[in-house]
């Protein structure tokens, strides 16, 4: 049998967190881990627990959803957290990508969607669409002086680099590139080891934040 995947559902509406274990139970290779209902209930459950994946409501009280991201990332940094939102520019959104968070999603997501990011990132992709990470970065980010830690980079990085910042899974970029999955693999370790990032996530915040972007278009 298929390991399941353990899902944490941390939103403060009643109805839509029961709407949301309700979702992740019906999947078959999903598991409902635990419920809360505020970023410190969210981050003890995460220690508790050790889910796969959270589902993180980014406004919530007690402690917001931003501050209990970067707790769950620093102290479980196997965990991949997907933040729940009502906007798609949210400067809350932005800094919970920074500090670890593999993705986002609109709260009126379909449930599809909903059901693929967790699988999404689970796999060790992000959920982020390329043009909306633009606009939030635009919006928030300060201009951070890192285009000296992409500059070393050997053509084949940079291709990779490309690649994960238009949005393309381990699959996409392994046909774009004529690589092997595990080679793309061997590539994504090595680009976050050496340029000191948690994840694709970071990665891409970073193209952006330095300007690298820029020189791949």
């Amino acid at each position: 049998m298929t390991e399941q995947i353990r899902v944490l559902v941390a939103e403060d509406q009643d109805l839509l967190r029961a709407s949301l274990v309700e979702l992740v139970g019906a999947d078959p290779a999903l598991t409902a881990a635990g419920e809360a209902r505020d970023g410190r209930q969210a981050v003890e459950a995460a220690a508790r627990l050790r889910p796969d994946v959270v589902l993180m409501d980014i406004r919530m009280p007690v402690m917001d959803g931003l501050e209990a991201t970067r707790a769950i990332c620093a102290a479980h940094p196997e965990a991949k957290v997907v933040i729940l939102t009502t906007f798609d520019l949210d400067e809350y959104v932005y800094e919970a990508l920074r500090a670890g968070a593999c993705g986002f999603l609109l709260k009126n997501a379909g449930t599809d969607e909903i059901l693929r990011a967790v699988h999404t990132v689970h796999h060790g992709n992000a959920m982020l669409a390329p043009e909306v990470t633009k606009r939030m970065i635009a919006g928030y980010a300060r201009p951070r002086p890192d285009a000296a830690r992409l500059s070393g980079l050997t053509e084949r990085e940079r291709d990779v680099v490309a690649a994960i910042v238009q949005g393309m899974s381990n699959e996409e970029i392994a046909a774009a590139l004529f690589l092997s999955r595990a080679t793309v693999k061997t590539y994504l370790s090595r680009l976050f080891l050496k340029l000191g990032v948690r994840d694709r996530t970071q990665l891409v915040i970073l193209a952006y934040e330095s300007g690298y972007v820029d020189g791949l278009r």
